[in-house]
């Protein structure tokens, strides 16, 4: 489905009814990675899935994709469909955008799952390598997106899913380049939401890889502890919602027994 937004398209999808549950991927990729999850929760939930600002089919907006940008490109779609609460389910950037929705519509978020994501800022060095990703993206967009998601599984993974992250870099490939360098800058100066997290007062879960490339799992571990979160850790990378497939549905189904 599409909607018209500030003179751009954004993409969605509905499935199944009941309880409304936000699906919000992450950098680079678009909502089709939620498929296999949607499988087993739109049977009982009305689940749904949209393409962010520059990525899948929904066009971009400006040359800098501000987190908060997102949240209220998300909240068009919710509006369009008269969902005024709904529980988030963010991977990794999608998580920050999670937060950011959070942060601006207090009252529109009734739980939340940080799928490999953080509420903590970028430190110095992660908002370096940013500026380092955007000059090499300037260069040669298909081999940093190639290399960006190759190291998004544990190291030992990466044979067993070589298609799976074959599929992921073709469809990261077709990304415009305003779209990839947007969300970089977007992610860089995004805010330090560890007060947000600490303050959501409803039933929130950090799913998380403990051999996670990306996101060190000690900060989870810290952040899950210091802000009173649940947390599930997985023998996995930072797409714990592949490497580890069936204990997370196991456990994004038991987070949304709650509800």
């Amino acid at each position: 489905m599409i909607l018209a937004y500030k003179g751009i398209k954004i993409n969605y999808s509905v499935f199944g009814k009941g309880i409304p549950v936000i699906f919000l991927h992450g950098f680079l990729e678009n909502s089709t990675m939620w498929e296999e999850t949607i499988t087993n929760v739109s049977k009982s939930y009305h689940c749904i899935t949209i393409d962010l600002l520059g990525h899948g089919d929904t066009e971009c907006l400006g040359y800098i994709h501000t987190m908060e940008d997102m949240a209220q490109a998300v909240k068009a779609v919710l509006d369009s469909l008269n969902i005024t609460e709904a529980i988030f389910i963010g991977h990794s950037m999608g998580g920050y955008v999670a937060l950011a929705s959070i942060d601006l519509f207090p009252n529109l978020v009734s739980g939340l799952v940080l799928l490999n994501s953080t509420s903590f800022p970028d430190s110095p060095e992660r908002k370096l390598n940013r500026s380092r990703a955007i000059n090499i993206v300037k260069n040669n967009p298909n081999a940093f997106t190639s290399m960006a998601i190759a190291n998004l599984f544990a190291e030992e993974n990466r044979v067993a899913f070589a298609e799976k992250i074959k599929s992921i870099k073709n469809q990261a490939s077709k990304m415009p380049l305003q779209g990839i360098i947007s969300a970089l800058e977007g992610m860089s100066v995004r805010k330090d939401r560890t007060s947000v997290l600490s303050n959501f007062n409803k039933p929130k879960v950090i799913f998380a890889g403990t051999k996670d490339p990306v996101l060190p799992y000690a900060q989870n571990l810290r952040e899950a502890k210091q802000f009173k979160v649940d947390l599930v850790s997985f023998d996995s990378g930072h797409m714990s919602y592949l490497e580890n497939e069936k204990e997370y549905i196991t456990a994004l189904h038991k987070f949304l027994s709650l509800f």
